[in-house]
């Protein structure tokens, strides 16, 4: 199950955390991986890994917010795979912390800029030959912040709203392409960025178990709990799968 040979797939901040562990399991599913980053060596490094390991990877450096660079990036891609493309995961994105009060225009700007015309942009650099193909996954990487609202993350929780919504209507629009568009909306993972800003805290034990207890389940997840699903979603097995919001947050919701 869940047999990924012979596709290709895109994976958007794959230098570390939640992008990483997609690009390994994908490898690992025996898809060719695009590892697709903005930092050239967290990125290389990541591919190199995956290379290690017996599997297919390749290293390009984008930057999602510059349409132009998403647009290169898919003209090698195609240049190096027949015009193909099988699965472009957009999980590159920034956060912020504050409410509207302490949020800044150019702190939504910035996020906006990544998270929401990122997303737009790799997807319409890829999308159209995937319809012309009549195939294609497109994974967005949400949030449990794009269901509900999350305190103290306004411009964080406004963009990731928007990721769910844009992940909807692309599905509507081209459902009958056969090419599936959904979102994964994670509750609180522990990656490495949130391991950072957890140790920014003046207390970071608190921190962590007040992060973690957010989650009915007791804990944060994994990026390889949220990579799963990912395999789940570009596998064939999810055919019928297209317009969903892929709750993945241990319980922080259920009793929303």
């Amino acid at each position: 199950m869940f047999d990924l040979t012979g596709k290709v797939a895109v994976v958007t901040g794959a230098g570390s955390g939640i992008g990483a562990a997609i690009a390994e399991v994908f490898a690992d599913a025996g898809a060719k991986v695009y590892v697709a980053e903005i930092d050239n060596t967290s990125g290389a490094a990541v591919a190199e890994m995956i290379r290690q390991r017996g599997k297919l990877a390749q290293f390009i450096q984008v930057d999602v917010s510059d349409e132009a660079s998403c647009g290169r990036c898919m003209k090698l891609v195609h240049a190096e795979n027949e015009d193909r493309c099988d699965v472009l995961v957009n999980n590159a994105g920034v956060g912020s912390v504050g409410t509207v009060l302490t949020t800044t225009a150019t702190d939504l700007d910035r996020l906006y800029a990544v998270n929401v015309r990122g997303t737009m942009f790799m997807c319409r650099a890829f999308l159209p030959a995937m319809i012309g193909a009549k195939r294609g996954s497109i994974i967005n990487l949400a949030s449990i912040a794009g269901i509900i609202a999350v305190r103290d993350r306004f411009a964080y929780t406004t963009t990731k709203f928007a990721i769910v919504g844009m992940t909807k209507c692309m599905a509507l629009d081209h459902a009958a392409s056969q090419v599936r568009i959904n979102c994964i909306c994670p509750g609180r993972v522990e990656t490495p960025w949130v391991t950072a800003r957890i140790a920014e805290y003046p207390d970071p034990v608190k921190a962590y178990d007040e992060m973690k207890s957010t989650q009915a389940i007791g804990r944060m997840g994994t990026p390889r709990e949220i990579a799963a699903a990912a395999l789940y979603l570009a596998a064939d097995e999810s055919a019928f799968i297209t317009g969903s919001a892929l709750i993945i947050d241990g319980g922080w919701s259920a009793g929303k």
